[in-house]
């Protein structure tokens, strides 16, 4: 069974049933993005997810998502984490790499 995910304005994070989560989802991305970074090459995106993106194996949820897409919209790269200082570090990392 999936699990539903809000983030706090604090950044912590609390499950939800579903149609809490889906109308919370429908807000302004605003509430869920962690950063977005323009560069001259294309753009990296960090947001938080709100399902759990494991494919496999054990582990916390994967609810944040760093995505790099080219000048094109092409994506470049990506990687999931459970937490937001996690999606933070990740995105700051990705930002220094892309330069």
């Amino acid at each position: 069974m999936s699990k539903y995910y809000i983030l706090n304005p604090d950044h912590s994070i609390r499950e939800a049933e579903h149609l809490e989560w889906a109308k919370w989802f429908e807000g302004p991305i605003k509430r869920r993005r962690v950063a977005l970074t323009k560069l001259a090459a294309g753009e990296i995106s960090t947001v938080f997810l709100g399902l759990d993106h494991r494919i496999v194996g054990d582990g916390h949820p994967l609810l944040f998502e760093t995505m790099v897409f080219d000048q094109f919209g092409n994506e470049q790269g990506v990687e999931r984490c459970s937490t937001w200082e996690e999606a933070v570090l990740i995105h700051t990392n990705m930002v220094h790499k892309w330069e």
